[in-house]
């Protein structure tokens, strides 16, 4: 990958964590960007004009200066719908999420 991807809010990056592959548990980490960033292009321009969830992207390095440890974690059943919509885009990368 080109770019080290992180949003502003905790909510979003607990679903990302959740979402991630392996069986650890889940990490939000505070950080600060040692360069220059921008919007997310693949959520923002696509999916949320505006950036409303303030995702962005970067190709400096990010220094971790911080862990959330509070955060508004999904029930087991709402992971499951996540993964099944990630699982139908992986099948047909036509489809779309939808919130």
């Amino acid at each position: 990958m080109n770019h080290i991807y992180f949003t502003a809010l905790p909510n979003g990056a607990g679903l990302a964590a959740a979402l991630a592959p392996g069986d650890g548990r889940e990490r939000i980490y505070i950080v600060e960007p040692q360069g220059s960033f921008e919007n997310d292009p693949n959520v923002t321009d696509k999916k949320f004009p505006g950036n409303p969830t303030r995702s962005y992207r970067s190709t400096a390095p990010l220094k971790i200066v911080g862990e959330i440890t509070d955060w508004v974690r999904l029930t087991p059943e709402e992971l499951q719908i996540w993964r099944e919509k990630i699982a139908k885009i992986k099948a047909d990368p036509r489809a779309e999420i939808i919130n």
